[in-house]
């Protein structure tokens, strides 16, 4: 005989639990929440993989900026130049070497400017220690005459209140075992900066005595290309040149253009362009999880329309007359051979071609306008971007509301298994007293 009808009788109230709840709704969840969860992290990926090409991009501008005619500074890669020096009577530097003129220059130093120096008499440690009480002491530099009492001060504080003026400097030295001597300086170099000491305080000092003149201020004399300078400073700038006298003699410095940079520059271009391609080409393959391939595809197109465009005057000059190739799998390479032949018979056809005018650009000129347009509001590069964020954003949205739907469901399942769970336990309880008495009507 049966032990229950429909089940009845056999504690069915008991597999209406979380337990199987939760099964349910794991399976449900599968369906319906995992599917936004895998497109999440899959875009995980694709904004790394867009930040590697992202950082990528940034590397081909960067090598193509060198050849853009409204390049930050105003220099190029044609303009860079390279100079070279003889002797050593001078030092000499530019801020922008590209700036400075073709050519040999020549600077013949005749006399190094200098200052003018005068020391006391001797005085002992005694003497050096108490107040100098000499009266006054004048000291003129560039019209300007400063007075100083030395009745109450000791030769240091004497010292300080030089040194406080403009124009003029004083130190006191030490220049034996018991020795000292007050030091008086220009401030600068040049005869226009030579002190006038005068004074009571001057003669009982000894800066009136010729020996103690120790150096006389002068000017800096020398010849530039020819042309005589007479400046207070051994520093002076010609040309955008920085001349720096170290001693007398003759030095020169040439400059010429430095080509040898171009074609470096245009292979680390190369290179980067090969690297992107790459990058790219993974990105958009049939097993890549990238959604809008096309867009990426793009940044690659629009850098190659330039690279197989013909520039020039007269728009007959294009990469491929000047080395470079392109195999079928879409990277370029540079015939260093050919192209170095052309800097050396052909820079203003290079210039030309890489270069251009403001009326005319050339290639580097309008690909790095374009590579820069590329991460503007409206460029590849951003709408890509945006459009990675707004999927991302509505993709967040949809999981919350397909997880919120599915905890609703099976809370209100939970409270239906409830019911039902007491209804069934009624049912049972009522069959077991049946099942009683039939029990005891068939006994026997």
């Amino acid at each position: 005989m049966a032990d229950g009808v429909l089940g009845l009788g056999s504690g069915q109230a008991a597999s209406l639990n979380q337990d199987l709840i939760d099964k349910l709704k794991a399976a449900e969840r599968k369906a319906k929440v995992e599917p936004y969860e895998t497109s999440l992290e899959d875009m995980t990926l694709e904004k790394e993989v867009f930040a590697t090409i992202d950082a990528k991009v940034a590397d081909v501008l960067s090598a193509i900026k060198p050849f853009d005619l409204f390049v930050s500074g105003g220099a190029t890669i044609f303009d860079e130049k390279i100079a070279t020096t003889s002797g050593d009577s001078a030092v000499f530097d530019a801020a922008d070497v590209s700036a400075l003129n073709k050519g040999v220059t020549t600077v013949n130093i005749i006399s190094l400017a200098q200052k003018d120096v005068y020391q006391s008499n001797i005085v002992d440690a005694a003497t050096k220690d108490a107040v100098v009480n000499l009266g006054n002491l004048d000291i003129t530099v560039n019209g300007v005459t400063e007075s100083f009492d030395t009745t109450s001060l000791t030769y240091q504080e004497l010292a300080d209140q030089i040194n406080a003026k403009t124009g003029m400097n004083a130190s006191l030295e030490q220049v034996g075992t018991d020795s000292y001597r007050l030091v008086l300086k220009s401030e600068e170099s040049g005869v226009d900066n030579a002190l006038t000491i005068s004074g009571a305080a001057s003669n009982s000092l000894g800066f009136d005595v010729a020996a103690n003149h120790t150096l006389t201020a002068q000017n800096l004399e020398a010849e530039v290309d020819g042309v005589a300078y007479s400046i207070s400073s051994n520093d002076m700038t010609v040309d955008g040149l920085k001349i720096s006298a170290v001693k007398e003699g003759i030095s020169t410095i040439n400059v010429v253009d430095d080509n040898t940079q171009i074609t470096s520059s245009l292979q680390e271009f190369v290179t980067q362009f090969n690297e992107l391609v790459t990058m790219i080409d993974d990105a958009t393959n049939s097993d890549s999880t990238i959604e809008n391939k096309s867009v990426l595809r793009d940044v690659i197109s629009q850098i190659k329309n330039h690279l197989f465009g013909s520039y020039g005057e007269n728009s007959d000059k294009s990469v491929f007359n000047y080395g470079f190739e392109l195999d079928k799998s879409g990277y370029i390479s540079l015939n260093t051979a050919v192209f170095n032949k052309a800097t050396e018979e052909d820079i203003a056809g290079l210039k030309d071609l890489f270069i251009g005018t403001a009326e005319k650009e050339g290639l580097g000129t309008q690909l790095k306008a374009t590579i820069d347009e590329m991460s503007f509001t409206s460029g590849v590069l951003s709408l890509f971007e945006n459009s990675m964020t707004s999927r991302e954003k509505t993709l967040n949205e949809d999981k919350d509301k397909a997880q919120e739907a599915l905890d609703e469901k099976y809370k209100q399942l939970a409270l239906q298994f409830s019911s039902y769970g007491t209804i069934i336990n009624q049912m049972e309880s009522s069959f077991s007293g049946l099942k009683l008495m039939i029990q005891q009507s068939t006994a026997g």
